[in-house]
Order: C-alpha cells, then structure tokens, then sequence
C-alpha cells in the first residue's frame, strides 16, 4: 500500500484527465467523517474539473434528517456512502437506525453509493427493493473475485440486483481486484460481460477508482481497459458510459472552465 502514503490532490490528477481527455470528475469519500466531505466540497468549490461529492454523513444519527437537510445547502454534492464492506456484519444496510437515514435521502435529493464485497450483495438487493425511489449506485462492480476467476454466486446475485431500476453500476476498482502485477484486459471480460448483462449501458457508468488504482496500474490504463471493452458499442453507449449516465444519476452539470471533453 505505500504508492498510496501520500496526498492526492486535484493537480495531480489534471495531466491524467488531459491525457485522457476526461472534462469532469466526481470526487467519492474514503473516510468516515463530515470533515472530510467538508474538504472535499472545498477542493470542488476550487476546482472546475470536480463537477460532484459524494460525502458521508452518519445515516444511523437519529438526528440525520436535520444535518442532510443543512447538507442540501451545496450545489455540488450529489449523494453519501458509507465503507459497508469494512461492516462485521453482512447484513450491515438492513439495521433499522441505518435504513432510517437511508429513507431520508431521496426526498432531498440524494444519491448512495454501495462500496460492498460479494457477501453483501443478498441485503443489498432486499434493501434497494425497500427504497424503489432512491437512486442506488453499485461501486466497483461489488468486488468481484478477478483474482481467482470466480464468477458464482457473484454473478447471479448481480442478475438479480440488476432487476431493480433504481440501481446503476459502476465499471470501476476492477484492477485492483486482479493480480496487481499480471493482470490483463482478459481477465475481466467475464465480469464486464455479467455487468452490462445486468444492468444495460443505460445504467453503467466509467469509474477511475484514482489514486486507489495506482496500486496496480495507471489512470490512463483504467480508462483503455473501459474504452477497449466498448470499442465496437455504437458511440451512443460509448458517451453514455463515458459521461451521460453520471451526469443523469448525480444530476452533474458541466462546469465551462474544465479541461477536456468526457465526463
């Protein structure tokens, strides 16, 4: 983990979007506190190439309503996560105090990302079909086991999660899910297929997982393995996965001083 023992910051981040001619970002939590969001929304206020946050907030608060409602105060964040997968508990997302924050969401306007591994999947899919009208994202495709090839019960489980509308699916934290140091476009394929056999192009969108990626691979080889899977979709499905479904589920909306062309 020591490619990751440093800060990261909006202008390292700027050569890679040029590069890859990537026009706007969405910057996602990695930690547990609304300090964090609070720094996050401050590098969006500074930075036109961040178009959204999605922050933490803690659901299981029985005060949530009033803070989520003093949240709604900024523009630019779209939604909360919460680090499910680092839950002892499998059935973490069904717990009555979290899905009383959980339904608060939606009338205000918010977004949940779902960071989980396989196991979580069977109280995922009980709980988005508690909440038809929250928009869901699914992060990194639940983990996956590439490393060793497994497909089941993963893949069915994504089958049936795929079945509520409501929930989109990012195609992202899928290098390092692989042999850091020997993996190869092949190897997800599978998995990639299960994704779009799921979920549609209509409801998958490009995720970098930066600087997480950088433990086995660069920024510009996350966005090739994506653009190589799509090369022979039509261009529709291509520009819906590279930027318009994004832009619909966390309501982004372009920022005009940004440096590029895909979102």
């Amino acid at each position: 983990m020591a490619a990751l023992m440093r800060d990261f910051l909006p202008s390292h981040l700027q050569p890679e979007l040029r590069a890859t001619d990537i026009e706007g970002t969405v910057a996602v939590q990695a930690e547990q506190s609304e300090e964090e969001t609070r720094f996050l929304l401050g590098l969006a206020e500074d930075h036109p190439s961040i178009w959204g946050v999605v922050g933490w907030v803690d659901l299981a608060d029985p005060r949530v309503g009033d803070r989520l409602a003093a949240c709604r105060k900024s523009t630019l964040l779209c939604g909360f996560r919460h680090i499910v997968q680092a839950e002892p508990d499998d059935r973490f997302v069904l717990r009555a105090d979290f899905r009383r924050g959980l339904s608060c969401l939606a009338a205000l306007d918010f977004t949940y990302d779902i960071l989980i591994y396989p196991q979580h999947l069977p109280a995922v899919i009980e709980l988005v079909a508690m909440y038809p009208q929250q928009r869901f994202v699914l992060d990194h495709l639940a983990k996956p086991q590439i490393r060793s090839g497994k497909l089941q019960p993963w893949a069915r489980l994504m089958f049936e999660l795929g079945r509520a509308t409501n929930v989109f699916c990012k195609l992202s934290g899928l290098i390092t899910e692989a042999d850091w140091t020997h993996w190869g476009p092949g190897d997800f394929k599978p998995y990639l297929d299960v994704a779009f056999e799921s979920f549609g192009w209509q409801r998958l969108m490009f995720g970098s997982d930066w600087p997480v990626c950088l433990l086995a691979g660069t920024y510009a080889q996350v966005v090739e393995l994506i653009s190589s899977y799509l090369h022979d979709r039509p261009r529709q499905e291509q520009t819906a996965i590279f930027g318009d479904n994004a832009a619909r589920f966390y309501r982004l909306k372009a920022r005009t001083d940004g440096p590029g062309t895909r979102q």
